[in-house]
């Protein structure tokens, strides 16, 4: 601005039309290397990229649809299912495929070696790892604005949410006695809605915890995931009547494991049903 007010009026026109020029030709060049033809191999990166350029989409992984696993099943029905096979995703002729780290190693390292660029996303464990990897999404559909805009929304709405420093007590309980931990988006909704993580506090977090040590913690809340169809040993805990006799009239709260699976804003239901629940109990 200021270097403008030192040279000519003509030549002010001049410098402001290649400057405007030059924005746009950036933005077509964008435009013009941004994906077109995007495969997704993993739940996770199927959300997001859902959320960000859904009309860039060829393929979602076929766990997308299922209603226990994705909080975005009904949208991406829309979408040919693929299992990860290197076959099936050659075929679809993709310029960026979208994988998980843990898994589809074999296909990830095949299409490489055919020179397919395969970008993969570690899980997401806090909320700022949630918001890192919605711009690192946005940054490489070229849809930088939309991942903005939706940090911006999730940020605003989970201040919304968010509850005064934790005064109820809770534990994540999962088949075959698993505990959440305080380094996962459980725990990191479980302080967003103000409650203490019991099993973490007592170095049970993340990993087995006994149920009797449940029973004498005498938690505010017990936290369960979806109930699987049919029936399974590994549930059977959640149904021992040691628990439900010491737990008494306190409440089961169940979140599915949608909300929090994967880090995407559908976090923010798992933090609204707790939230309201803790307030029920004050």
């Amino acid at each position: 601005m200021w270097a403008f007010a030192r040279i000519s009026d003509p030549l002010r026109r001049v410098a402001l039309a290649f400057g405007l020029w030059a924005a746009g030709a950036a933005a077509a060049w964008a435009a013009a290397d941004a994906p077109s033809r995007v495969v997704s191999l993993n739940l996770c990166t199927d959300q997001l990229a859902m959320l960000l350029a859904p009309d860039t989409l060829v393929s979602v992984s076929s766990l997308a649809t299922d209603p226990t696993s994705s909080a975005m099943h009904d949208a991406a029905a829309v979408y040919p299912a693929n299992r990860a096979r290197a076959e099936e995703v050659f075929l679809l002729d993709p310029d960026l495929v979208l994988a998980g780290i843990w898994s589809e190693a074999e296909t990830v390292a095949i299409l490489r070696r055919l020179g397919i660029r395969v970008e993969t996303f570690p899980p997401a464990t806090t909320l700022d790892e949630l918001r890192t990897q919605i711009a690192r999404m946005g940054a490489l559909l070229g849809r930088e604005d939309a991942a903005e805009a939706l940090i911006a929304g999730f940020d605003a709405d989970l201040a919304a949410l968010r509850r005064d420093p934790p005064d109820t007590t809770a534990v994540v309980y999962f088949a075959n006695g698993f505990a959440g931990s305080d380094t996962s988006l459980s725990g990191e909704a479980l302080r967003a809605a103000g409650i203490r993580n019991l099993a973490a506090e007592a170095g049970y977090g993340g990993g087995r915890l006994p149920l009797e040590l449940l029973v004498l913690m005498e938690p505010d809340l017990i936290i369960t995931g979806t109930r699987y169809p049919g029936t399974s040993r590994s549930e059977a805990i959640l149904d021992h009547p040691a628990l439900r006799s010491a737990i008494g009239s306190r409440p089961f709260v169940t979140i599915p494991d949608r909300d929090w699976i994967c880090g995407t804003p559908a976090i923010l239901d798992a933090v609204a049903r707790l939230a309201d629940a803790a307030e029920a109990l004050r």
